[in-house]
């Protein structure tokens, strides 16, 4: 199998490029090649002009395989591990574009009578509040001709997409945190533009760290539930990630010179957004100085004392499903401080559904490397 991809490329190469294009590799090169997949190599540097940097390549095809020309186990080491997505509740928004939520803003007092003493009445007062949602789409175009090599199709097809739904996880969580429509009008608002200002109304839910550095991370409570936080996908569409296989496709004008190509194409969508419906229910812990963490709590931020203070600061943690999000960072100085046994720590470690889960005071403390270690002061 490695002969013929091998052939192929060359064949391939040779038809492809001019004489002048040989020089890229010189004889030397040539004769240090003693593997098949440094010959490969070679030949993809002389094809490179022909190559679309966005598609899979012949070297990106030998490299998938395993000794036995199947398609290999891929490890990999650039998945990242973001827990949000299991509490992360998606609720089919009330207009086509997202979702407008009432939020009441003023309630009515009422008044102490006399005997023959009037009343005047009184009405409480709302405002509409409107969250947006963002399409997060890609393509994947395979060379007809490469995924058939061996017969592995599905196989190669498959072993592509992994890392694609991979990326829009690690997008969908960023965005969770950091997604901003003032400055990426496509996307929809994440929570940390939301909780940026002390002087904003919600300021009293964003906890103080103690930072005046740049290396910065945040934790945050969010209670997840119907009428307090929650995804959203716009009304009358799909929730989730949405896979479509468009098959075998002709694909125009390939090489910019009007030449065709036969490819299969998947198409691969999210429509997703974030609603507060009830900023109370949002804690952020910010401005935690990372360099300054230490596993007894002895400098820098005091982690437990400033989750306790976000559990009393939640208006009612039974409104929803809790839970607390932090990196990786975050979460091993926690583990630490649980070995170390922190005096009056409610740290502990419990089984739920067959796994070991970090647990505060009964609230889930997850990890989510989307959130950053270079976060902007909060003031």
């Amino acid at each position: 199998m490695r002969f013929f991809v091998l052939c192929f490329m060359v064949v391939v190469a040779m038809c492809s490029v001019d004489v002048g294009a040989v020089s890229l590799v010189s004889p030397h090169a040539a004769a240090a090649s003693a593997s098949w997949l440094a010959s490969l190599t070679v030949g993809a540097v002389i094809f490179g002009v022909a190559l679309v940097a966005n598609n899979p390549t012949l070297l990106d095809f030998a490299l998938a395989l395993d000794p036995n020309d199947q398609i290999a186990r891929i490890i990999e080491i650039l998945n990242k591990t973001n827990e949000v997505l299991d509490d992360f509740v998606m609720i089919e928004g009330n207009l086509l574009t997202g979702h407008q939520s009432t939020v009441r803003t003023g309630i009515p007092a009422p008044t102490w009578r006399k005997l023959y003493g009037g009343v005047q009445p009184t009405k409480s007062t709302n405002v509409k509040i409107t969250d947006s949602c963002g399409m997060l789409e890609n393509y994947a175009e395979i060379d007809k001709a490469l995924a058939d090599l061996n017969g592995n199709t599905a196989a190669f097809r498959l072993s592509e997409n992994r890392p694609i739904l991979e990326g829009f996880n690690q997008e969908i969580c960023d965005s969770l945190f950091y997604a901003n429509e003032d400055t990426e009008p496509e996307a929809f608002t994440g929570l940390a533009p939301r909780f940026n200002l002390k002087s904003a109304e919600n300021g009293d839910h964003i906890l103080e760290g103690g930072s005046n550095d740049t290396d910065n991370t945040s934790i945050w409570l969010v209670v997840w539930g119907e009428n307090t936080v929650h995804g959203i996908y716009p009304k009358g569409s799909k929730a989730g990630f949405q896979m479509n296989d468009k098959g075998q496709v002709t694909i125009e004008n390939v090489d910019g010179a009007g030449g065709r190509m036969e490819a299969y194409r998947t198409h691969y969508r999210w429509d997703a957004g974030l609603t507060v419906r009830d900023w109370r229910y949002v804690v952020r812990i910010a401005n935690i100085e990372v360099s300054d963490l230490v596993k007894n709590a002895a400098t820098g931020a005091d982690l437990i004392d400033l989750m306790a203070q976000a559990l009393e600061t939640v208006q009612d943690l039974s409104m929803g499903r809790p839970a607390f999000y932090c990196n990786r960072t975050i979460k091993a100085f926690l583990r630490r401080q649980i070995v170390s046994k922190v005096a009056a720590s409610t740290l502990t470690m419990d089984q739920v559904a067959g796994k070991h889960v970090m647990t505060f005071d009964g609230v889930p403390v997850r990890r989510c490397d989307a959130i950053h270690n270079a976060e902007a002061l909060v003031v």
